[in-house]
């Protein structure tokens, strides 16, 4: 299927600036398109996915993607889906986040190809020396002040009378407007992509770019994501999710993909992933025959965790995800086993009282917090409800050498199916 046709079937397709030309001008032949992005943290989140994704599908399709990042607009702040301004950076952070962030780029846009090459640009270089008479003068003269109060991402703060609007962020738009203003004239970019929450920045700039280039260009916006129970897309407990593994391990990444609600599940596989329509359509009907299989999760956490992190990172994360469902513990490693320390309760043991003849398990299985005295701990031994490390232990009598404790420090008791706990020597 052609592009547009694809992001529909996928549910990605919000709005468009006059659908019938832009589609008779992509099956004209390639067009170069850009998303921008401003550099607020020194990586992407989950929530940046769908309109990265969205380039990457159009390079696929052969067309030339631009990830334009806002070392200008960085430093202002978009006011759009805000409903407070933001924390003003420093050059020095948004340069270090910018760099940061083109590392990331390269495990969702293709920069090496010889016939579309993906590519990197920061307003910065032509904002950044823009005086303010000048931009006034090239630019502001362009826009009404009637017209941006009537856009929804200005209306809406400027309704709330306790946060209001800065004239810094009520400006952001026309900063957005320039950039595809020079996008069309330096770059022959005809097509912005962006959030829905971008309509009216998209909107201004194909303005600009038609009053002062007389230029057709196109704009094209995606469905702001939310989960099936009303919540924000990409927000758990812990905060954002992001594609940094310093901040979200690899091993949260994934199961924050695999505990996906039954409700979402299919339609994040189109958002989220590359997978084929027919490949979907397979997992679709295997999740309506045996939902309780998690066929489509796991094709959903397997898919995004490896386009992310890679191959053999993703599958370090699966061999923690199955410790906690049994797995054999032969050979795993210690970073992989750090990830699921955090997923269980931890108590302490002075390393002390480690011994190579070893301690009796009933003392352990009390010292864990697993059972509430040694009597009880004696019946679920006896029972068949203990495992240590993941092997069932049915001996009362039963002492755990030091020799047993994993990378000389943790031990991993479970009591029953689910209820697990890891002793570390300190």
């Amino acid at each position: 299927m052609d592009i547009l046709a694809e992001l529909k079937w996928r549910g990605l397709l919000a709005d468009c600036t006059d659908a019938p030309a832009l589609a008779e001008r992509l099956a004209r032949g390639p067009v170069t398109l850009y998303c921008g992005f401003d550099p607020t943290a020194d990586s992407l989140h989950v929530g940046n996915l769908v309109p990265l994704l969205a380039l990457r599908r159009f390079q696929l399709a052969g067309h030339r993607p631009i990830a334009l990042a806002g070392g200008a607009t960085g430093s202002i702040g978009d006011p759009s889906g805000k409903t407070q301004e933001r924390q003003l950076l420093t050059p020095e952070t948004i340069r270090h986040n910018i760099a940061a962030v083109k590392q990331q780029l390269a495990r969702l846009l293709d920069f090496e190809t010889t016939v579309n090459p993906a590519r990197v640009l920061d307003n910065a270089d032509w904002l950044g020396g823009m005086g303010y008479l000048e931009f006034l003068r090239d630019v502001g003269k362009h826009f009404t002040v009637n017209m941006m109060v009537a856009k929804e991402s200005v209306r809406s703060r400027m309704e709330d009378r306790e946060v209001g609007i800065s004239y810094t962020e009520f400006s952001y738009m026309l900063l957005q407007a320039f950039d595809f203003y020079h996008l069309r004239r330096e770059s022959e970019c005809e097509l912005q992509i962006g959030g829905s929450d971008q309509w009216g920045n998209i909107t201004a700039g194909l303005d600009l770019a038609r009053r002062k280039l007389n230029a057709t260009v196109f704009g094209l916006t995606l469905p702001l994501i939310t989960n099936a129970d009303g919540t924000k897309f990409g927000k758990t407990e812990a905060g954002a999710v992001w594609l940094d593994p310093q901040r979200t391990s690899v091993y949260r990444f994934y199961q924050f993909w695999i505990r996906t609600d039954d409700r979402d599940v299919l339609r994040y596989l189109k958002f989220f992933t590359l997978l084929p329509a027919e490949t979907i359509a397979g997992l679709e009907a295997q999740h309506a025959e045996r939902p309780e299989g998690r066929v489509a999760h796991q094709a959903l956490a397997t898919a995004v965790t490896e386009m992310i992190h890679g191959e053999a990172a993703c599958r370090e994360a699966v061999r923690a995800s199955q410790i906690l469902f049994g797995g054999d513990l032969e050979g795993i490693s210690e970073s992989t086993f750090n990830e699921i320390v955090g997923e269980v309760p931890t108590a302490a043991i002075e390393r002390a009282r480690l011994s190579p003849e070893g301690l009796p398990l009933l003392d352990l299985l009390v010292d864990a917090g697993l059972c509430p005295s040694k009597g009880q701990a004696r019946k679920d031994v006896q029972g068949g409800g203990i495992y240590v490390n993941n092997r069932r232990e049915a001996d009362p009598q039963r002492r755990v050498p030091s020799a047993e404790w994993l990378f000389d420090k943790h031990l991993l008791l479970r009591k029953g199916k689910r209820n697990y706990a890891v002793l570390t020597a300190v």
